[in-house]
């Protein structure tokens, strides 16, 4: 018997990639079970499936940064629970991370996709469902989006939960209106600038230094759960005047296309990951 589980839960998180650097991600989670049925009919109880899956991904992957501890670009040093890493870059490049073991997910691949880490969750589940499971299956996927998006990566060392860790991040829409009419034209803009991006606030940068032609700006805060470090190329980051919660993201760039559109009233609707975010106005 096949019993199957779509779209469980979604995690958000970020992950090290030799190209594209800290990107932030946003996938849908997939279950599959296979086996005989119990004395009650069942190969499982949907309840025990979502919650024991739910709990476990929201736990280990969401708002964590995913490290492929098999590249060849990583470095990594592990001092009881504090974990500090370089990433190699293209060119010389690179990016480093530093904080508590529980805001990495150190996951035992050569690099980060739906599959691969997949298969590692499929593997670190070994055994959590009753015996009746033969064979637990899971996958990832992303949300259907029709319309121009970013993936961007924060810290928001304020918070009061996982959001504090300095490299997680999000997979998000987004949409501009200017005088009540819908502008694709914007909303590329915004995704093309966001590309990949790693959004600092100021008051956390602690400083830059330059080596050739590189730029590394310098990020470091204390929250709840402990200290956080990243350095990271500069054309990588866009500094911030402000926290980075999704209210204030979407404020921020209603407030800059206002100052570019003078007399034009500008909405923005800014998401944070799926089904979720903030509306902020500004201009005219």
């Amino acid at each position: 018997m096949h019993l199957f589980v779509d779209s469980l839960t979604n995690v958000d998180f970020s992950y090290l990639h030799h190209t594209r650097g800290v990107v932030g991600e946003t996938w849908l989670a997939n279950a599959a079970l296979d086996g005989a049925l119990d004395h009650q009919g069942m190969v499982c109880d949907f309840g025990i499936v979502k919650k024991t899956l739910r709990n476990w991904l929201d736990h280990e992957l969401d708002h964590r940064l995913l490290v492929p501890t098999r590249s060849p670009h990583l470095s990594m040093q592990q001092d009881g629970e504090q974990i500090q890493l370089t990433w190699a870059l293209p060119d010389g490049e690179h990016i480093t991370v530093g904080g508590p073991a529980q805001a990495f997910a150190l996951v035992a691949v050569e690099s980060i996709t739906p599959e691969s880490v997949a298969a590692w969750c499929v593997n670190e589940l070994d055994g959590i469902f009753p015996t009746s499971v033969d064979k637990l299956s899971l996958s990832f996927s992303v949300e259907p989006i029709d319309s121009p998006f970013y993936h961007y990566s924060h810290g928001l060392k304020k918070h009061d939960g996982n959001c504090q860790r300095i490299a997680h991040g999000h997979r998000s829409r987004i949409r501009i209106d200017i005088d009540s009419e819908r502008s694709p034209a914007l909303e590329s803009q915004w995704a093309e600038r966001w590309a990949d991006i790693y959004l600092g606030t100021r008051e956390d940068l602690t400083g830059e230094d330059t080596q050739g032609q590189t730029t590394q700006l310098h990020f470091a805060y204390k929250a709840q759960q402990g200290d956080f470090t990243l350095t990271i190329p500069a054309n990588r980051c866009e500094i911030l005047d402000c926290d980075t919660t999704v209210e204030q993201l979407a404020q921020y760039i209603a407030d800059v296309l206002a100052a570019e559109n003078a007399g034009k009233q500008i909405t923005v609707r800014a998401y944070e990951g799926i089904g979720k975010g903030a509306v902020a106005f500004a201009g005219r």
